[in-house]
């Protein structure tokens, strides 16, 4: 049976998405997207051949509704759409914090849930997409949002319990990485390298790490130690990062994280 998806407020991650299902094989015939501004919408129908609808339109049309909105700008979109929700759609929400039972009470009794985190690596198909299902969600409605959310990278089911430390580990991750090479390369600029060559450095430096951390099978400690020499140079670099208290301030930064998306859950602004 044809499945017809729209995804809901179109920006950058939304638009991925989009992208991702057509390489994906995705009809474009099955694909509908809504956008505040309609110039967006034009942009979004002549880039990727799919069809741009109101909100009201992709609620009475699509089997499977992606939101991709602002949490700030959630409660307004549900006011709108719950009218038109018939209660067998699949509400998929991406919005940071926002917890499923959120959208189960301004929707239609029995309305299927699944909350996704997803990061900014779906742009180039690396994302990392945490899922978790609401009360009435079922394992086909999993799977289903795990072949969507495929197409931009890999999926990862958790309760809805741990998605306020999937966010903050996750899906704010990538950020951290670009604050970490940020400050790598002004270190590399302070130790006398040009700029753009200690980009080139600490970013193939960071790729090769993940790409061992991710097919090598070992724990992070062995490989740091494999590095680390007696006596050497990188042991006198973990010796600052420790003295400094890194290791600290990373955890202290994510509980920080965690906390912001609770706050978030909760209608805090």
């Amino acid at each position: 049976m044809t499945q017809k998806v729209a995804v809901l407020g179109t920006g950058k991650i939304g638009e991925a998405l989009l992208s991702g299902m057509i390489r994906a094989g995705w009809p474009t015939d099955d694909l509908l997207v809504t956008a505040r501004r309609p110039e967006r919408a034009a942009e979004l129908r002549e880039r990727h051949g799919v069809r741009a609808v109101s909100n009201a339109e992709a609620a009475k049309t699509a089997d499977t509704l992606i939101l991709t909105v602002k949490p700030q700008d959630m409660g307004r979109l549900l006011d709108e759409l719950a009218p038109h929700v018939p209660a067998d759609r699949l509400v998929v929400s991406g919005a940071a914090g926002i917890p499923t039972a959120f959208f189960e009470e301004r929707l239609a009794p029995g309305t299927p849930v699944v909350r996704v985190m997803t990061n900014t690596p779906a742009l180039v198909d690396e994302a990392m997409s945490v899922i978790s299902a609401g009360s009435h969600a079922t394992e086909e409605h999993l799977a289903h949002t795990e072949e969507i959310f495929n197409g931009v990278g890999k999926t990862l089911r958790v309760p809805e319990t741990q998605q306020d430390a999937a966010t903050a580990l996750s899906g704010s991750g990538p950020a951290y990485f670009y604050f970490l090479v940020e400050a790598m390369t002004d270190a590399g600029i302070l130790l006398g390298l040009p700029r753009d060559k200690a980009h080139d450095l600490i970013v193939q430096a960071a790729i090769g790490a993940a790409v061992m951390l991710r097919d090598s099978g070992e724990h992070p400690v062995k490989l740091r130690e494999a590095v680390t020499s007696p006596a050497g140079t990188t042991i006198s670099a973990i010796r600052e990062l420790e003295s400094h208290g890194v290791r600290a301030a990373l955890i202290a930064a994510l509980e920080a994280a965690r906390d912001r998306s609770r706050e978030l859950a909760s209608g805090q602004s």
